[in-house]
């Protein structure tokens, strides 16, 4: 009894449709098996790049790491050959290959900073073919599901790791609401002369409002503080409105929706309901660009 072979494939890869599923792609189904028949999946690897089935095998050099690792970095003497929309040639060179848990792949010199010579987008797949005209070579082919290759063929390993990076919790960045919150507190000014603050976090019953503040007259003035100015901003500050003109101590209450950036259909809901925008300068609230310190 013949048994049919399997690949490995990612947990993690999301189902693509299969363009070689219908009947009428037979003979287009054939075309892609007598294709990767003369191949075969390297060692350790699975279909989609960077998922290993258990280890990364003992056949080859650099495949030996018993550690299963989801990101894998290649120091290695190669060429590089792209083949698809077009052709591009990279002679041999000591690069940097990156292959990472999405499935990406690139190919990097110790220029350009982050960007790449060449590279592959996932969903793409990695086999192992014989090198051509009897050169004993490794060859690595990197092939999406449009039939792009990214052909690497490796002379020698110089470095040869994977690495469990976890998860990533993303991009914290500078100018977060609370920060803007505490900057605002800080240079009230900004909101109009002669305004005052209150108190930071002024509790309603469905939640703080951003600053509470006073204008010139002494009348009282609602802040809500984004960084990206949106419809739900607006309506948020406007259900704070709504409950604090029900304090006869406070009312009557005006509003300020202030943001980094503030989008048209934000500021024309604001407008129709007398609620005042005001666009923050972060820089200029950090004291960055204060005239004082200029040489020019």
């Amino acid at each position: 009894m013949r048994m049919r072979r399997r690949r490995w494939v990612s947990e993690t890869r999301p189902r693509i449709h299969d363009p070689y599923s219908g009947v009428a792609c037979k003979l287009a189904r054939g075309v892609m098996a007598s294709r990767i028949r003369a191949r075969r999946v390297v060692p350790g690897w699975s279909a989609v790049i960077g998922r290993q089935p258990s280890s990364w095998g003992e056949s080859g050099p650099g495949f030996n790491t018993p550690k299963v690792g989801r990101v894998r970095l290649v120091i290695a003497q190669c060429t590089v050959d792209y083949v698809g929309r077009l052709t591009a040639h990279l002679p041999s060179a000591r690069r940097l290959l990156l292959f990472k848990a999405d499935g990406s792949v690139s190919v990097h010199a110790d220029d350009r900073a982050y960007k790449p010579l060449n590279w592959m987008t996932p969903p793409c797949w990695t086999v192992e073919e014989a090198a051509v005209d009897g050169v004993s070579a490794l060859v690595w082919v990197v092939e999406n599901k449009a039939g792009e290759q990214l052909r690497i063929t490796v002379e020698d390993i110089e470095h040869d790791s994977s690495h469990e990076l976890g998860v990533d919790p993303g991009l914290v960045k500078d100018g977060v609401e609370a920060h803007l919150q505490e900057l605002l507190a800080e240079h009230v000014e900004l909101l109009g002369v002669g305004y005052t603050l209150v108190r930071r976090e002024y509790p309603t019953p469905i939640g703080p409002v951003d600053l509470l503040c006073r204008d010139e007259t002494g009348a009282s003035v609602a802040v809500e503080i984004k960084r990206r100015g949106e419809i739900d901003g607006v309506e948020q500050l406007t259900r704070y409105l709504d409950l604090l003109n029900r304090d006869s101590v406070l009312a009557p209450v005006a509003g300020v929706f202030a943001a980094q950036q503030i989008k048209p259909q934000a500021r024309t809901l604001a407008t129709d309901r007398g609620i005042r925008c005001v666009t923050l300068d972060y820089d200029k609230m950090r004291g960055m660009d204060n005239d004082e310190f200029r040489l020019f």
